[in-house]
């Protein structure tokens, strides 16, 4: 146990070699073994001086770039350099286009959000947004009391024009598309939910926190994706985050609107009170500018030239584990593997939350995504250009990974947590509840090892159950140890 405040100092090189120990429980952040959460470029020294430039403007505050012109003019940076990788800039559709640094996609699709939602006249926002979106517009309709209109994507995975244009109503401020999006890293026909969302005089917003770095990249290479960008009549905003394929250290993403009057709604700005007139752009008011100094120091290393071999690297990787998926009796490709994800699901006689811990047995790390809808439960892989070194291993550890699976079978939940899962309803969900249900699972204090028993209870469960178990179990972790 790590005692917050000590009584007396603790001696530098003893902090940090405790601060180490504890990381070693940490899954590997590099190796190409690792296929959610970290995103890895594989290039030497790139750490040390992402470090080495959080340093310098670390203590840097980022509420009032008057007082730290620094910090401003790195920003600036990093909204132009997104900008002209998302077509805009002098010369293009877009010309005047504006954007923020956030911290990361969540917030930049919050502030999408809460800039749609302040432009309106209605008195009751909603936002139209595909199954397949990412969980943060639900978060950010939640934050912001928006209604949150959620129409089901089609049978490719992808956003349903028709059906779109169906769910729009009067008080539709904002309809949004994926490039790509998250669970199965395919792109929505970004121009065809454009060009509805202007005919019907509502702002639509791309989010390419996921993808937005590496598509423009990948379609140079020869890719066959559909345009995402300013150049796309109808976008209004794009989110990208720097911190994926970017390769930026975490958290920094941008939020690009067409102009700067999109972007006003954006801002928040208070002066009837005794103090300073806060006006933020974003989310937080106190910011360090380390994590904005490191972006544009890994930007400005890797270059344009650097991140197209990156992007030909990491669509090299896909390409190889695609074809080791493919080639593996019990697994199938749940998702045509056109961008940076492959996502797989499971033949009958191979359960897919046994299978991720096997391959975690085996130095793979993917990420279980439960059943939803009509959809079955998949493992989700993140590829990273890290990954072109790893990838011709992953066939074989694939195969002895199905083969185990196989021989294991299901990992059978115990009959009172079976029943528990189809009778519970979310408010009967306690800390007291969620305490038995871990000590059941054999979780103790921590989520380390073997996740199938979890992974099964929760896929039995309903969503609301789901969140309502995970949001308790949270907090289990959460709690300080006296």
């Amino acid at each position: 146990m790590i005692e917050g405040l000590p009584a007396e100092g603790v001696p530098a090189e003893r902090v940090l070699a405790e601060l180490r120990g504890l990381r070693e429980a940490d899954l590997p952040t590099h190796g190409g073994r690792l296929f959610a959460y970290v995103y890895d470029p594989d290039i030497a020294g790139l750490d040390e001086l992402a470090r080495a430039a959080y340093a310098i403007s670390a203590h840097v505050n980022g509420l009032d770039p008057t007082a730290f012109p620094s910090l401003l003019a790195m920003e600036n940076a990093l909204v132009a350099a997104a900008g002209r990788l998302l077509g805009a800039g002098p010369g293009t559709a877009a010309p005047a286009m504006a954007g923020s640094v956030t911290s990361g996609g969540t917030e930049s699709l919050l502030l999408a959000v809460k800039a749609a939602r302040d432009a309106a006249t209605t008195d009751a926002p909603r936002i139209v947004v595909p199954s397949t979106a990412h969980a943060a517009f639900a978060k950010a309709a939640h934050y912001l009391r928006v209604g949150l209109d959620v129409v089901p994507a089609g049978d490719d995975l992808r956003a349903d024009v028709a059906a779109t244009a169906e769910r729009i109503g009067p008080d539709t401020v904002l309809v949004a598309g994926s490039a790509p999006s998250y669970a199965h890293g395919v792109v929505d026909p970004i121009p065809e939910l454009a060009a509805l969302a202007a005919e019907r005089g509502v702002r639509f917003h791309v989010d390419a926190c996921f993808g937005g770095w590496v598509l423009p990249y990948l379609r140079r290479l020869g890719a066959d994706l559909p345009p995402f960008g300013f150049d796309v009549p109808g976008v209004t905003s794009i989110s990208v985050d720097l911190h994926k394929y970017a390769y930026a250290p975490k958290g920094v993403s941008v939020l690009l609107h067409r102009d700067a009057s999109l972007r006003l709604p954006q801002f928040f700005a208070y002066a009837d009170w005794p103090g300073y007139t806060m006006v933020n752009p974003v989310v937080s008011s106190t910011r360090s500018g380390g994590p904005i100094a490191a972006a544009l120091a890994t930007l400005r290393h890797i270059g344009d030239d650097g991140y197209l071999a990156l992007a030909a690297k990491t669509r090299d990787a896909v390409g190889v584990l695609a074809a080791a998926v493919q080639a593996t009796a019990g697994v199938r490709l749940f998702a045509p593997p056109e961008t940076t994800v492959v996502c797989l699901a499971t033949e009958p006689d191979v359960d897919p939350f046994v299978l991720a811990d096997e391959l975690a047995a085996r130095g793979w790390h993917t990420q279980p995504q439960l059943a939803y809808g009509k959809l079955p439960p998949t493992l989700h892989l993140t590829v990273t250009a890290a990954v072109s070194g790893t990838a011709a291993e992953f066939a074989p550890g694939l195969a002895e990974a199905v083969a185990a699976t196989r021989a294991r079978g299901p990992v059978p939940l115990p009959p009172e947590l079976a029943r528990a899962a189809g009778a519970l309803t979310p408010e009967q969900v306690t800390p007291e509840l969620i305490e038995g249900l871990a000590a059941g699972l054999g979780l103790g204090d921590g989520a380390t090892g073997p996740m199938a028993a979890v992974n099964s209870l929760l896929d039995a469960a309903p969503p609301a159950l789901r969140e309502a178990l995970l949001a308790g179990f949270l907090s289990l972790l959460q709690r300080p140890a006296w």
